[in-house]
């Protein structure tokens, strides 16, 4: 038993040294990776938590830099990584001990970067698959990834897939206030982001949601339900597919942002720091803010929850 706990703790050790993002090279981004697959292997045993496996060119091409640069720098992503993963670096690009990984996982050496989900016993979470280099496939992934090994996602990761969703869709809906428009808005489950915004000197929120969670005759129905439908307005494509008796439909041309001082009017109850909101996170927070302090902070990372904590 003595020689079985000494032997966890150094492996926990071996694991924990891993270069930290000060000192990463830029196509691994800013995550604090772990070198040494058994140790990561072994974490995941302990803690139910899949390990992110990171086969990557080290120091890479300019689009592995780019991945680096882009995706795995992003601080919620980082946070995600690390704290619902185990997150695993291998070189795909150089001999030793990297080269012995990635025969052991059948990875071709050279070959761009490919994030494996895996379990303890190093074996996919989810199918394998290349040509992954963008924020909204990876976190979606990351979500499939954490479903399978039955972990819950947090919500901020789903708010990041579903921000970066090419499935994303836009429509303006006119009211008497859009800052009333983006609190109500905001509310509905399956819009995403919104912005106030002008119509033919109207003052209108354009809604970005996701038609396969709620699909724009049900969103324009609940937006009646919150008054907040006097008319709507759909990019130009899609008015031939459009029709209704009841409300005026019209071209999203000429739509106009409003002033900075307009967006999110409610968040003026958040305190005077916003912790590095996406803008998806500050449609959820302005709109229950005022109304549900706690489901709106719900919406955060515990990264950004602590920084709230922490003002004066």
């Amino acid at each position: 038993m003595k020689r079985l706990l000494i032997t966890s703790v150094l492996a926990s050790l071996q694991f924990s040294c891993s270069a930290g993002p000060s000192s990463n090279p830029e196509a691994v981004g800013t995550v604090a990776w772990g070198r040494d697959p058994d140790a990561a292997l072994t974490s995941s045993g302990d803690t139910g938590k899949p390990v992110f496996a990171l086969f990557q060119e080290v120091p890479g091409c300019a689009g592995c830099r780019q991945f680096g640069r882009e995706v795995l720098s992003d601080p919620l992503v980082v946070e995600a990584i690390q704290s619902e993963f185990i997150p695993l670096l291998i070189h795909n690009n150089s001999s030793g001990g990297d080269s012995g990984v990635l025969k052991r996982f059948g990875e071709p050496a050279w070959n761009y970067q490919v994030v494996r989900f895996l379990d303890t016993r190093g074996k996919d979470v989810i199918p394998r698959r290349e040509r992954v280099w963008e924020t909204g496939p990876l976190t979606e992934r990351m979500i499939d990834a954490l479903a399978r090994a039955g972990r819950p996602a947090p919500l901020y990761l789903k708010l990041i897939a579903a921000e970066h969703s090419p499935s994303l869709k836009k429509a303006a809906f006119a009211m008497d206030c859009f800052w009333t428009g983006e609190m109500k808005l905001g509310r509905i489950d399956g819009v995403v982001t919104t912005e106030a915004g002008f119509i033919n000197g109207q003052e209108v929120t354009l809604a970005g949601y996701d038609p396969v969670l709620i699909p724009l005759p049900r969103l324009i129905a609940a937006a009646e339900k919150v008054e907040c439908a006097r008319a709507v307005y759909v990019p130009g494509p899609e008015l031939p597919d459009f029709q209704t008796t009841r409300l005026l439909v019209g071209s999203l041309s000429g739509y106009r942002k409003a002033p900075a001082n307009d967006q999110k009017k409610q968040l003026s109850n958040f305190g005077s720091t916003k912790p590095g909101l996406t803008p998806a996170q500050a449609a959820k927070v302005n709109s229950w803010i005022g109304q549900d302090r706690a489901k709106a902070l719900a919406h955060l990372s515990p990264r950004q929850r602590a920084a709230l904590r922490a003002q004066p």
